[in-house]
């Protein structure tokens, strides 16, 4: 599957089905040359909610003029609330092949992988909910090609040279393994299941995303003291 983008409109997908927690993956080529201004996402987000209280989980890769590296952009909003920015380059050039993205939420923590490497974990380490987690709202798995070039590249700076469009980014190889919720209820097949049972990530797994963040994570919410005016959200001294 290609979406693509011109000056007159981006394009998406969305799954057929909601899940309260899955891992979902899928394969992605990003947008080739002068992307700048471009936003290639693969996202999860609750698809019916009211107000400003939903839940979501982003995977967003900026564009970049042409030889200037892909940031690969990650947010976490619970309950409406995002500000949990991490944000890394690639180890890898992601728009001459495919490569394997996804995202698995549970009961215990959202892990976010790159070709079996885990870039980052939100953890729930508050039960009693002090610490948002998303836990009760179903979410769909969302892909979008859109223009952002008020902010995606340089914060807005290096605008979309539409004399390139239309953009095309493929998609394909989706899977989804996850407690279906439909008619109000949820139905987890196999909660034996290691997407399902995992409890924070370690061993290989914590070696591999400590390289990551080591060298190739260029922000981190959790290290901008003044941003939060000297008082970080209360998840950064817990560990996530």
């Amino acid at each position: 599957m290609s979406l693509a983008l011109d000056n007159s409109s981006g394009s998406g997908f969305e799954s057929k089905n909601e899940f309260i927690y899955a891992k979902v993956e899928m394969n992605i080529k990003l947008v080739p040359g002068n992307s700048a201004g471009t936003v290639t996402s693969f996202y999860v987000r609750q698809h019916m909610y009211h107000g400003n209280s939903w839940d979501e989980v982003d995977m967003e890769f900026l564009g970049n003029t042409s030889g200037d590296p892909y940031v690969l952009h990650t947010n976490i909003f619970t309950k409406g609330m995002g500000n949990r920015e991490q944000q890394f380059y690639l180890w890898f050039d992601p728009t001459t092949d495919f490569h394997t993205y996804s995202i698995t939420w549970n009961p215990a923590h959202i892990v976010l992988v790159v070709d079996k490497k885990p870039i980052r974990e939100y953890r729930n380490v508050d039960p009693n909910n002090n610490v948002p987690y998303p836990r009760d709202q179903p979410m769909k798995l969302y892909g979008s090609l859109w223009n952002a070039d008020d902010w995606a590249t340089r914060g807005g700076s290096v605008k979309t040279d539409w004399s390139k469009a239309p953009f095309t980014a493929s998609f394909n190889n989706y899977t989804a393994d996850g407690c279906v919720y439909a008619n109000g209820a949820s139905s987890c097949p196999d909660k034996t299941a290691p997407w399902y049972s995992s409890e924070l990530i370690d061993g290989d797994d914590l070696k591999q995303m400590q390289w990551v963040q080591k060298n190739y994570m260029i922000y981190n919410y959790c290290d901008d003291s003044n941003r939060f005016h000297g008082s970080l959200p209360a998840e950064c001294g817990r560990k996530n």
